[in-house]
């Protein structure tokens, strides 16, 4: 019998994942959620990891996604993407984890590596994120440049001030308030740069998630 469990919440929330697929979801992944789930008399055969936690509890390691991986018998298939999981996967891709889109590819192609590209903090009732992650700030910022929002040298003092800040301050309105942003990026890109982010901005992280519940291949 096939179950499905994904972590997830800030990065798309229950509601928008049992649109797209049948999985029982849970909040976002911490050390001994996976040991927990083997433990069960009827662990589940696969397991999603969209969302974690950083701050908030301690950060699911390696060794316990390998633990689900390398289950007997029964193993179990495991994906991640779009942010602890796509942390995860670029590390245990050649051991079993599937990686899934663009965050995932950033972290395994080496043109992202820290740990603070993709964490955040979030409500721990509502899961709602309090801050960007700075892939969705990267990722975005390329879109404004292939849109002619803002320039490519504009776009890298932007993302140079948001590296900058600590992750949980990391918001657009707070970036685009910098001092070093104001000084050196015209009013004009200012303005249409704040319009894009508003309205057209690409959200990475739950573009991601969507693929994996894609790529789960649950009916």
């Amino acid at each position: 019998m096939t179950r499905a469990v994904v972590f997830a919440g800030p990065s798309i929330d229950a509601a928008a994942i049992a649109e797209i697929a049948p999985v029982e979801v849970r909040p976002p992944v911490k050390r001994g959620d996976i040991d927990l789930l083997l433990a069960d008399p009827e662990p589940p055969t696969h397991i999603g990891i969209v969302d974690g936690q950083f701050l908030q509890g301690l950060m699911i390691s390696p060794k316990e996604v390998l633990r689900a991986i390398d289950r007997h018998p029964g193993p179990v298939r495991v994906f991640g993407s779009s942010s602890m999981g796509a942390l995860r996967a670029a590390e245990l891709v050649t051991e079993g984890m599937v990686g899934v889109g663009q965050v995932f590819e950033m972290y395994r192609s080496g043109t992202v590596y820290a740990d603070d590209e993709v964490a955040i903090t979030f409500d721990p009732d509502s899961l709602r994120a309090l801050c960007e992650p700075m892939v969705n700030i990267r990722v975005a910022i390329a879109a404004a440049v292939a849109r002619g929002v803002i320039s490519s040298a504009s776009s890298a003092i932007v993302l140079a001030a948001a590296k900058e800040l600590y992750f949980p301050d990391r918001t657009y309105a707070r970036i685009l308030r910098l001092s070093v942003v104001r000084d050196k990026v015209s009013d004009q890109e200012l303005v249409a740069l704040r319009e894009f982010l508003d309205t057209d901005a690409p959200n990475a992280k739950r573009d991601d998630a969507v693929a994996l519940l894609r790529r789960m291949d649950l009916g």
